[in-house]
């Protein structure tokens, strides 16, 4: 991908002006932060689902298959961000009819995506089970989860492709809406279907199934009457050759970066593993620290990506730079507060988490490595929705796959020097070289771009 931005000029409206303010950037951050917080208590509402059971192999083999679930379908959360990048780009330059045009390319891959999904549900069963070794029910139980939820892979993919559109118009408050509507609905058919009808883990996988199809009638109703008042859109923009190849060119970049970054995460996890169970468990209660600091994070990411977006296709180098800025300010204040929380208060939460003495203490004696990582992965997150909303994906792919190696290389020699503790200064090392690679690339890019 190039700084330049592409689209089809002669149809275009006269570019309003608009300007990045604290209100613009919390107009969208805080209702994505809400809407990412829920994600979590859908974890924690199947879980106390499948509880209900008394069945610990039901309870593995719902954690496994919502492991081999995420990891494929953070694999295609492309579908989201490269179409809120495209999106806020045609916003920004005042064209309507490419703001929709894109939507409907993005449709078409998370249907071909979704279907071919579905179509693979054996294979991927299979390699969960491999990977994950688990017992003989355990596996059973992961089976029947990650089929049945791959049946509704074209409408979680689909649901990322309106998710992707809203936020590319900067509608924070309707994207909030419509992830109310997908996690609601998600939970009460999980408890109605899971719990209430008997069917376990089956009932579980059903009800967010059901709960994906809800939302896309209601995504899909709320942007067919917005289209049906738009003038209608030419077929030969919609199949736009190269506006295609720009787009899945665009995915498949923002893919290898996700791949690369699951890698990472999975590796700190396995080498966790190699100082032993106690060690694995503390660095499981301290990760979830980080991945709550995380949501946060990525509230602001996703502000910078709609107004960097925009502000490219409006060709407003003023109101860029300012997206950079208050992002900036905004993640590092949040990150200090949340590390401050943390160094004062991670015992308290540690002791919720877990009741095993041996493992608060292990987790205590880690904690201020986990309440820096909002710290050190602020520019990691911010600089990801910059580079993605301007669609600079080449770039980010680039300096993730470097990062990853940075990482790699750091865990061969600092885990044997420092044990634990090099881990976790390898994890701080990915984030910050993640974040000021792309930082050092951003005065080129600029230049390139306006």
């Amino acid at each position: 991908m190039t700084g330049a931005v592409q689209g089809h000029t002669p149809q275009q409206a006269a570019v309003a002006p608009f300007s990045v303010t604290h209100r613009a950037v919390l107009a969208i951050a805080i209702p994505m932060t809400l809407a990412y917080l829920t994600t979590p208590l859908l974890g924690l509402v199947d879980t106390a689902v499948v509880g209900q059971f008394g069945d610990a192999a039901l309870l593995g083999g719902l954690a496994a298959g919502a492991v081999v679930f995420d990891v494929v379908f953070t694999s295609f959360n492309f579908v989201r961000s490269g179409t809120t990048g495209l999106v806020a780009q045609a916003f920004g330059r005042s064209d309507a009819a490419e703001e929709q045009a894109v939507f409907w390319r993005a449709f078409a891959i998370a249907v071909v995506a979704g279907v071919v999904l579905a179509a693979l549900a054996p294979l991927i069963v299979i390699g969960g089970k491999w990977f994950m070794g688990a017992e003989p029910r355990v596996n059973e139980a992961m089976s029947t989860y990650v089929n049945i939820r791959l049946y509704g892979a074209p409408f979680l993919l689909i649901n990322y492709a309106i998710l992707g559109y809203v936020l590319g118009r900067g509608e924070g408050a309707l994207a909030l809406l419509l992830q109310m509507v997908l996690n609601l609905s998600n939970i009460a058919l999980s408890i109605l279907l899971g719990l209430k009808l008997g069917w376990g883990v089956a009932g579980v996988a059903w009800g967010t199934v059901g709960g994906e199809l809800i939302a896309v009638l209601f995504g899909m109703a709320v942007l067919l009457r917005r289209f049906a008042g738009a003038p209608r859109l030419e077929r030969a923009r919609l199949l736009d050759r190269p506006a295609f190849l720009r787009m899945i060119s665009l995915n498949r970049d923002i893919m290898i970066r996700s791949f690369s970054l699951l890698a990472a995460f999975a590796l700190f996890t396995r080498q966790g593993a190699q100082f032993g169970t106690l060690t694995l468990a503390a660095n499981g209660v301290l990760m979830n620290f980080f991945l709550v600091a995380a949501f946060f994070l990525d509230g602001f990411a996703t502000a910078a990506e709609q107004l960097a977006g925009r502000s490219l296709g409006a060709r407003n180098e003023t109101a860029f730079r300012r997206t950079v800025y208050l992002s900036s300010l905004w993640g590092f204040a949040l990150a200090g507060i949340a590390t401050v929380l943390l160094l004062f208060f991670g015992e308290h939460l540690i002791a919720l988490v877990t009741t095993a003495e041996d493992v608060r203490s292990a987790a205590a004696a880690y904690l201020p490595w986990a309440a820096f990582t909002a710290v050190s992965g602020v520019l990691a997150f911010q600089m990801d929705g910059i580079f993605i909303g301007a669609t600079w994906s080449s770039d980010m792919r680039n300096m993730m796959l470097l990062s990853l190696l940075a990482f790699v290389a750091a865990l061969l020699t600092l885990t044997p020097l420092f044990g634990n503790h090099g881990l976790w200064m390898s994890l701080h090392l990915f984030l910050i070289v993640r974040g000021f690679s792309l930082l050092a690339m951003l005065p080129a890019k600029l230049r390139t771009a306006f």
